[in-house]
């Protein structure tokens, strides 16, 4: 493979545009950028995330999901563009039940929290919810992948039931939600 960025420093965006993968430019306000900026957010949390010690399989399974969401990416940078296929939505599925399979069922809410681990999956599980709602706002406007908009749904609750795995494997209950409570 050649050299896919060898200029980073472009001054092409100084007007406050920037270009799409199929070569037009947009400002940077627009709801297409709007999406991928939040889907290259949750990526980039993703990587914090798996600084910390996690599972093996889990790394593994995350790490795919960071390669599933340059895929995202890609397609939305290209209008009209379906990369991401319902296979993706389907390996999402399979590791939420293999995760979910062993936990308690969840008689309440949640608070974010526990081990620092969990904490972040849950701040990338509402950075995730965030990206999904800026996809559907595009799709408000133009043709968007419906399989796209299933898959960051999807990874929202593979998210939520990882950090409650993390949180158990590091000795830490769920943080309950308690209404009303005031400390």
């Amino acid at each position: 493979m050649g050299h896919r960025l060898s200029k980073i420093t472009t001054r092409t965006g100084d007007d406050g545009t920037t270009g799409l993968a199929d070569g037009s430019r947009v400002k940077k306000t627009n709801r297409r950028i709007e999406a991928i900026g939040a889907v290259d957010e949750l990526n980039s949390l993703l990587g914090v995330l798996l600084t910390h010690e996690i599972p093996r399989d889990m790394h593994q399974g995350l790490t795919e999901v960071q390669n599933d969401l340059f895929d995202l990416g890609g397609e939305l940078s290209i209008p009209g563009s379906t990369t991401v296929s319902e296979d993706q939505v389907m390996r999402l599925e399979t590791m939420q039940e293999n995760l979910n399979a062993d936990l308690p069922p969840l008689k309440e809410f949640i608070l974010p929290g526990g081990s620092e681990s969990a904490a972040l999956c849950h701040l990338a599980r509402s950075v995730c919810r965030r990206a999904e709602r800026r996809v559907i706002h595009l799709s408000e406007d133009e043709p968007v992948n419906a399989v796209t908009i299933r898959y960051l749904n999807r990874l929202s609750d593979l998210l939520f039931v990882t950090a409650r795995v993390l949180n158990r494997q590091a000795g830490e209950a769920d943080v309950l939600w308690k209404p009303g409570k005031h400390h």
